[in-house]
């Protein structure tokens, strides 16, 4: 398996939880990206700041990463930028459609046992498997 890393990805999961959890608690707010970005998209009075914090500690841990650690960062994307901006906005779409993203509903909405979130999960998951398997068995992995 190319790329195997369990130790920094139970290390990342723990992060996510850990904030996930911290937000709810702290902030009564679940930590679904789509929606905090929503949010600053139509802001509302007194609920931006926390927001505007969480979207740019995103990016932060993202810069840091790579000024730290900038190997992470060596991938050869098999896609061309079309494909990529396609796919972007279909997982936007299908966020908004969704009443939430992956984040939303598969990490915070699934560890508070809600039943509209497993069954979204268990949709995105399976429409990502099946398209997945449909352009590497049909189009040879090159869309």
């Amino acid at each position: 398996m190319e790329n195997f890393t369990p130790g920094a990805s139970f290390l990342g999961g723990v992060l996510i939880g850990l904030s996930a959890s911290l937000l709810l608690l702290c902030n009564g707010k679940i930590a679904g990206i789509s929606g905090i970005l929503g949010g600053l998209l139509r802001p509302v009075r007194d609920d931006t700041l926390w927001r505007v914090f969480f979207i740019a500690g995103l990016l932060a841990g993202g810069a840091i990463l790579r000024l730290v650690s900038p190997q992470v960062f060596d991938i050869a994307l098999t896609r061309s930028g079309e494909v990529f901006l396609l796919a972007g906005l279909l997982v936007g779409f299908g966020a908004r459609l969704g009443s939430g993203c992956t984040s939303g509903h598969g990490v915070c909405g699934i560890s508070r046992l809600s039943p509209r979130s497993l069954l979204a999960t268990l949709i995105f998951m399976t429409a990502g498997i099946v398209t997945v398997y449909i352009v590497n068995t049909f189009f040879g992995g090159a869309l």
